[in-house]
């Protein structure tokens, strides 16, 4: 069982991120969750594209996360976007700490998913893109794009 690989179920991406953000470091991350909104996210229903995750007090949290109410919740009903604490070991803790009291440096989840049954979160820290730096990127792409191409077209015949 041990030598199987992680099996990971992926709920929510943040797909815009990487467009809008230049990451530069990632941690894998758990969530303190109540009952239901496990439930929710086994159905899939989580939005991670305004989330954001603040250090305060030597702990973590996510904020503006939103997890949609469970249908047949028979507790007390929760708040879809509340403050949801990430768990992750006091040196990572610190590391992000540091880095997000530098000017511009932030924490953007990029995936929530399940791994071993388990909710996990990836995040990140980033630092904002100027419009110079995306119009760039697409540059770059597109001139990948054209070699690859180009590579196709002279190896192909």
């Amino acid at each position: 069982m041990k030598n199987q690989k992680d099996k990971i179920e992926i709920i929510a991406a943040n797909r815009k991120a990487r467009h809008l953000y230049q990451i530069f470091d990632r941690f894998e991350a758990g969530i303190s969750l109540e009952g239901p909104e496990v439930k929710s996210l086994r159905l899939k229903q989580a939005n991670i594209s305004h989330a954001f995750a603040r250090v305060e007090n030597d702990r973590i949290f996510l904020y503006a996360m939103h997890i949609a109410p469970y249908k047949f919740n028979t507790i007390k009903p929760l708040d879809p976007l509340r403050t949801r604490e990430l768990l992750l070991n006091k040196k990572e803790i610190k590391k992000i700490s540091s880095h997000t009291a530098s000017k511009g440096m932030t924490v953007i989840p990029l995936e929530l998913y399940f791994k071993n049954g388990w909710a996990k979160i990836c995040i990140a820290l980033c630092k904002g893109k100027k419009t110079a730096d995306k119009s760039g990127d697409i540059k770059e792409r597109e001139i990948d794009r054209e070699m690859q191409r180009k590579f196709r077209e002279k190896y192909k015949g």
